[in-house]
């Protein structure tokens, strides 16, 4: 078998990578060059690896599944919006790879016919004197931890009664105590 050529493809060019001559390797979950000499694959030409461990990232902070309110001044920013596409798909891969493809919520892989994916969650500090928030830590979240975490966004989606009873099951907590739990999230 001939070494593959990796690339970086962000999801949305997807279809224009595999119309280049890009392909899929499922197991590695990475798009390929089928051979070298491909100048209609130069765009995505591979980038050193993320390290696993990024500048000023507490891997302590935050452990578990818990709901995670931001501030309304920061919804829908987040690092992938902030990033290139090729930069955002290099993160997220090193993301979910160090996290062995498992939530680090509930220990769940994906599943496509559930359509529970893995994906990439910030957890930030904030400084409400300084009005300031500072990314601490990238984590590894399956579909349904992500949708407890962002649990405001989850009731404007339709989605709050699935997003408690998993946060009740991940978590162990009675009903009561999920409740005081997103009402204290809420209230902060």
């Amino acid at each position: 078998m001939v070494e593959r050529i990796w690339l970086d493809v962000a999801y949305a060019e997807k279809d224009w990578a595999k119309q280049a001559g890009a392909r899929w390797d499922p197991a590695a979950r990475r798009w390929y060059a089928p051979r070298a000499g491909m100048p209609a694959l130069q765009p995505w030409a591979a980038a050193s690896d993320v390290p696993e461990l990024l500048p000023g990232e507490d891997r302590g902070l935050g452990s578990g599944l818990f709901v995670d309110l931001i501030p309304s001044s920061c919804w829908f920013t987040n690092v992938r919006s902030c990033v290139a596409p090729k930069d955002w798909e290099r993160l997220r891969r090193m993301i979910t790879r160090r996290a062995g493809m498992r939530c680090e919520a509930c220990g769940a892989g994906e599943e496509r016919t559930t359509r529970r994916w893995l994906e990439a969650h910030e957890r930030w500090v904030y400084d409400d004197a300084l009005r300031v928030q500072r990314l601490r830590r990238l984590i590894c979240l399956c579909t349904d931890c992500h949708t407890v975490t962002h649990f405001g966004y989850a009731q404007v989606r339709g989605l709050e009664a699935q997003a408690f009873a998993h946060l009740v099951k991940v978590t162990a907590m009675t009903l009561a105590a999920a409740s005081r739990h997103i009402e204290t999230a809420f209230a902060l």
